[in-house]
């Protein structure tokens, strides 16, 4: 199995040092901002001097200033003078501060205050026109963000690189892909300036779905169609579980031991059964077990009844064991185009289990799952290998592949073109991704440029027209 790489020290030495360099160059900013103002207030203090010096009141009483008791009262009531505007600029400082927050955040809203207010909106009939003033609140208060940000980085347009590509990158932070003004893309193109900020995968998979609402249709939501994965897998070769050819009722599904029973359409857990034998059946949505085939019937009608399952069509496959009679583990490779971005390995009985791996072996969090980790086992490599070259013959930029992990080998399950709950990735892990997307796209352009046939999806699409 790939296990976890003891690479974590080289990223954190990489880490450390671009972190210090980082921390040098804002100090820098810091001192020589500071030398600014210190040589601002010389220069104010010189000028405010010879305007005194060369008043009338000075020259007059001149010969009162070498009077030493009055020269200390003097200096000391200066001291006291001295002290106390030292104390009203901190409290003019911490005030201005103040007032720039609540200025750009003119409105704190309270999230449980907001729920409850769309709640009582909804129960009023009034929830279209609260949502409508949510929404230009939302809109006028990232416009103000937006501009501070653009304007902050728009003020080292013309300072020295390492200053100006230090604000830019944080400033890049802070603003939404469709917000970053083209000034700071053009450096992030000619300067060492990361545009990671401006990728995403959830938007990714968004501006996919807008796009096949445009063009009616895109190449990996043919593989969708749960026979035309199967299709394709036989095509080029994929170990999968064996299905029946026609799909049943409740009422006429034939009793057979050793086999999946599942919705004809449908995705996930829900109306899953696992049929070892006729006395251990197990449901996989609610992780119970299943005494004889009258109980399963029930549950069956179940699903029906809650909307789990929304038609009383169902069929049978293989059942894949990963040893004796413990139900296969599921092994879900993200696919960019011939890269893999993550592995998903779940364990769904006796409860549900999630181990997120990187394709170099090292276990991670997302955002997903969080509280339901394991430690899992992860994969081999010729196993990763076989996902990244099946994408590669898939004409698009992503494309999840779920197997089931037998006893000795991973069965083919499913193609995933929009895997369930995207946008739960945390932000580090959607902007990582949103990299292999992007990346998967330049790539997948190239070599259709250069030719390139995809032959066995082309002769699935050519089926299935």
């Amino acid at each position: 199995m790939v296990t976890i790489t003891d690479n974590n020290h080289l990223n954190d030495t990489y880490r450390s040092e671009k972190e210090m360099e980082l921390e040098l160059t804002k100090k820098l900013m810091e001192k020589e901002a500071e030398i600014g103002q210190t040589n601002k207030s010389i220069k104010d203090d010189k000028k405010q001097l010879n305007h005194i010096e060369n008043s009338k009141t000075w020259k007059y009483t001149k010969p009162l200033h070498k009077q030493s008791g009055s020269r200390k009262k003097q200096n000391a009531y200066i001291r006291h003078l001295e002290e106390k505007l030292k104390e009203t600029q901190q409290a003019l400082h911490d005030t201005e501060e103040e007032n720039n927050r609540l200025r750009m955040d003119s409105r704190t809203p309270d999230s449980n205050q907001m729920l409850k207010a769309i709640s009582e909106a909804k129960n009023d009939g009034k929830l279209l026109d609260y949502l409508g003033k949510l929404i230009r609140q939302k809109q006028e208060h990232e416009l103000n963000y937006n501009r501070a940000l653009q304007y902050a980085a728009r003020l080292f347009m013309n300072e020295q690189e390492d200053f100006r590509n230090m604000v830019y990158a944080s400033a890049l932070t802070g603003l939404k892909m469709e917000d970053i003004p083209e000034f700071m893309i053009r450096s992030g193109v000619t300067d060492d300036i990361s545009l990671r900020p401006a990728v995403s995968f959830r938007a990714s998979l968004n501006r996919r779905m807008r796009q096949m609402q445009l063009v009616g249709s895109l190449p990996e939501w043919l593989l969708d169609n749960k026979l035309a994965g199967y299709t394709f897998a036989d095509a080029i070769g994929i170990r999968r579980p064996w299905t029946s050819d026609e799909t049943y009722s409740i009422n006429n599904l034939p009793a057979k031991e050793r086999i999946v029973i599942k919705p004809a359409a449908g995705a996930g857990s829900r109306g899953v059964y696992l049929v070892n034998d006729f006395n251990d059946i197990v449901d996989m949505k609610r992780s119970n077990k299943l005494e004889n085939w009258d109980e399963l019937k029930a549950n069956m009608n179940q699903d029906l009844e809650s909307g789990w399952v929304n038609l009383d069509e169902w069929v049978i496959e293989e059942l894949i064991l990963e040893c004796d009679k413990t139900p296969a583990s599921d092994i879900k490779f993200y696919c960019f185009y011939g890269k893999i971005g993550l592995i998903l390995e779940i364990v769904r009985y006796p409860e549900l289990k999630y181990c997120w791996w990187t394709a170099t072996g090292e276990r991670v969090r997302t955002g997903k799952y969080d509280q339901n980790l394991f430690t899992g086992k992860g994969v081999f490599k010729h196993e990763l290998d076989a996902a990244s070259d099946i994408s590669k013959k898939i004409p698009a930029p992503f494309i999840r592949i779920d197997y089931l992990r037998s006893e000795n080998e991973l069965v083919f399950g499913e193609f995933t073109p929009k895997p369930g709950n995207y946008d739960e990735f945390d932000k580090a892990t959607d902007q990582w991704l949103g990299d292999y997307f992007v990346e998967a796209e330049g790539r997948l352009i190239n070599d259709l440029l250069e030719g390139k046939q995809f032959n066995d999806y082309n002769e699935l699409a050519d089926h299935w027209k």
